[in-house]
């Protein structure tokens, strides 16, 4: 009993600690993320809907924006079939999420959160148009176009509050993911008193293969949550940089499970879902496997 009740102690001391220093640098990154979507929201979405040919890269420069909503908005585009797919398929690769506050509030170092953008936009631009080609030779036309869901809709069904004060949704934003972030790193810093670093270290990074595709799957569950842990536990030395990357590009916040209830047929759906395991879990593998994960890592 004494050894659980101290071992409780440390992990909630070492929490308290970590997530402490974390508050200041996640309420500035919220702030200048919620002033980006209030001022900039309607702009991305015209750009997105003129887009054309260029959709991918249009679509995977605007995806790095960590906007409330922004993948539910191009899930609602494809769903009516403004966007093509590959274009989707670049959003949903280069969309940060909450990676980049979670980055920003532990001041890693600039260079390894541009690597780290940059290889999300790369990928994304790239497999879009690669996508968008084979389907066009492939000849796959889209009819019974469904209807486009509009994004004030989309942020109040997924309890975004996008039409709030910026001021006031970043202040809750900031307390959600501050909860979140405690209860994750509470769990995580319990199983590494518990199970002890060199084991848990063990586990994972000795598999690249099976962590990379392991980690894909996590990223696709439709919530901000994949992003943050597969982060979290990179930053903590659990997993390899190959891993979380096949785990935040695959995931896109809400916007798949939106993409499940609103896009016709099921099978195309599930189709892009399987199309973002692939690419996630094969860029990760070649990450890890290739001395590109020396030089992200630098």
């Amino acid at each position: 009993m004494h050894n659980v009740l101290h071992l409780l102690s440390h992990a909630t001391l070492h929490t308290l600690g970590e997530v402490g220093r974390l508050i200041p640098f996640l309420f500035l990154s919220y702030l200048l993320m919620e002033f980006m979507e209030h001022r900039s929201g309607n702009l991305a979405e015209n750009w997105l809907r003129g887009s054309g040919r260029v959709g991918p890269l249009v679509g995977g420069v605007l995806g790095m924006l960590p906007q409330c909503g922004f993948s539910t908005m191009a899930t609602g585009l494809y769903a009516g079939r403004i966007l093509t797919v590959g274009t989707l398929i670049a959003v949903y690769l280069s969309t940060s999420d909450e990676m980049l506050a979670i980055l920003i509030s532990h001041t890693v170092p600039v260079p390894f959160i541009f690597k780290i953008l940059g290889v999300k936009l790369a990928v994304g631009v790239l497999a879009g148009f690669f996508v968008d080609a084979v389907f066009r030779l492939l000849r796959r036309r889209r009819s019974a176009l469904a209807p486009t869901p509009q994004i004030e809709e989309l942020c109040e069904r997924e309890h975004c509050k996008c039409g709030e004060h910026f001021l006031l949704s970043t202040v809750k934003h900031t307390a959600k993911t501050l909860l979140f972030i405690f209860l994750v790193t509470f769990l995580l810093n319990l199983a590494v008193e518990a199970i002890g670093e060199e084991r848990l270290g063990a586990l994972l990074l000795n598999r690249p293969v099976l962590g990379n595709l392991l980690a894909a799957f996590f990223g696709l569950i439709p919530n901000c949550a994949p992003s943050v842990i597969l982060t979290e536990l990179h930053l903590g030395g659990v997993l390899s940089i190959g891993a979380m990357l096949s785990g935040l590009l695959v995931n896109a916040g809400v916007g798949t499970a939106l993409l499940l209830r609103t896009n016709r047929p099921i099978r195309d759906s599930l189709r892009i879902l399987l199309i973002l395991l692939c690419i996630g879990a094969a860029v990760g593998i070649l990450i890890d496997l290739t001395p590109l994960a020396a030089f992200l890592s630098r």
